[in-house]
């Protein structure tokens, strides 16, 4: 009887031992940190594109898909020789985990404008360049060498007809496309690899065939690398596509899985932990 009252009394005593636990704020358990938030600064504008409708099918797809929140700076200026505003601060990419460029500015070729954009990367900031991206800033070396192509990893100096795209992934291994399968796009343009291949720093990840007509109505194939990864500088790691001309394109769930990936591996966070919806979409304006 009394060995039966004690346990009694042993459990009753543990139990107000643990109450009492909880309810102190220096013993209770501390709440599980939330996953930081991964800061990207999209800069878009310029030539021949939807940026209006593109930045937010850009921004509210990939934070659909990832932890990432977003500052934007939004050029309406719709020729190829107009800075993004952004720019012309010294500092324009502070506070940054990671840009993703979208401009269309091939006639900006002021090579200390050029080498302001490229000083955050050089140090270390990794990088997303989407489409018209790589064909900015078209300094002394174009056609063959600029220090913009440095920065993307592959020399691109123009693209043929739009004609739908077929998209191939080359190594399904890669962390950024495992999983993913190929696909064809809507009319797109195919960039061309104007040295016929990337650089050294750079790896394919996804090539494009397009077929065409000849105006004597035979058809032609044309085949170009259009996604890959590139290290700049030996330290910013940058993911590249030249596909995202038209909003079909952009706004395809195929699409924005791959850049989302890219962008992802870019900043060394394509895990599960960051593979999940923003909670918030917009940072304060960078400008």
């Amino acid at each position: 009887m009394k060995s039966v009252l004690s346990r009694r009394i042993l459990v009753i005593a543990l139990a107000i031992v643990t109450a009492i636990a909880i309810s102190l704020p220096g013993i209770a358990a501390a709440p599980a940190e939330e996953t930081k938030p991964i800061r990207a600064l999209l800069v878009i504008g310029g030539c021949c594109h939807d940026y209006k409708k593109q930045q937010e099918l850009l921004m509210k797809g990939i934070s659909a898909r990832a932890n990432v929140q977003w500052a934007v700076s939004y050029d309406p200026n719709t020729t190829t020789k107009h800075l993004n505003p952004i720019y012309e601060k010294e500092d324009w990419a502070k506070g940054f985990d990671v840009v993703l460029h979208d401009e269309c500015t091939a006639d900006v070729k002021d090579t200390k404008i050029v080498d302001r954009i490229l000083k955050p990367h050089r140090d270390g900031l990794p990088a997303v360049v989407v489409h018209c991206g790589m064909h900015c800033y078209r300094t002394e070396g174009y056609p063959k060498a600029t220090p913009w192509f440095e920065f993307t990893g592959l020399a691109s100096t123009g693209h043929g007809p739009q004609a739908p795209i077929d998209i191939t992934y080359m190594d399904k291994e890669s962390t950024i496309t495992k999983g993913l399968e190929g696909w064809k796009t809507v009319n797109e343009e195919l960039y061309n690899n104007a040295a016929g291949k990337l650089l050294e720093t750079a790896q394919p990840i996804a090539k494009g065939k397009q077929t065409l007509k000849n105006k004597d109505g035979k058809e032609r194939v044309e085949e170009a690398v259009v996604a890959w990864t590139n290290t700049y500088n030996g330290k910013a790691k940058v993911f590249a596509t030249t596909l995202g001309h038209n909003n079909d394109t952009v706004g395809d769930a195929r699409y924005l899985d791959l850049v989302t990936r890219g962008l992802l591996w870019s900043v060394g966070k394509l895990d599960e932990t960051y593979l999940k919806p923003a909670k918030q979409v917009m940072l304060d304006d960078p400008k």
